[in-house]
């Protein structure tokens, strides 16, 4: 099935009318993790709306991403905890290891870093969260090694 055939089936599901664009745009995104533009562009002509107010609401909720995450997605409390406890700076290691900011994939599509509100675990502060694994009490030689370990589950 290509992308047209996609975009179109989410379309059907969550209907044309007033009102069904997030529903739409919650599918395409949990389709192809993320929004892509040419598939926006088929949902604009399909819905005849001005891509320009999909756009608004793809960039108006935080949920919407327009380009492509990393295989693991590296969420960061920035909880007061954790800011207290060095989260800048494990923030600081991971873009300087990843070679990106926040909300960047890496060049090899592995990680994007994420900066959350509180991860609920402040008695690991600083904490970062890659899938459902917790890891906490992190230096900078921790973090090194946490990376080196999900790169060699890749090679």
């Amino acid at each position: 099935m290509d992308g047209r055939e996609d975009v179109f089936e989410i379309i059907e599901e969550e209907g044309a009318g007033e009102g069904s664009l997030i529903g739409i745009l919650q599918k395409m995104q949990e389709r192809y993790g993320y929004l892509p533009k040419p598939e926006l562009e088929k949902v604009s002509k399909r819905l005849n709306t001005p891509l320009s107010e999909i756009m608004t609401t793809a960039t108006f909720y935080a949920q919407f991403r327009l380009t492509p995450i990393g295989k693991y997605v590296i969420k960061v409390c920035s909880g007061t905890a954790c800011h207290i406890a060095g989260a800048p700076t494990i923030t600081d290691v991971l873009k300087e290891e990843l070679e990106v900011d926040e909300d960047e994939t890496s060049p090899d599509g592995l990680f994007t870093i994420e900066r959350v509100a509180c991860l609920g675990c402040c008695s690991l502060a600083p904490v970062i969260m890659i899938g459902d694994q917790a890891y906490g009490s992190l230096t900078p030689d921790k973090i090194v090694k946490i990376l080196n370990d999900y790169r060699k589950r890749e090679s």
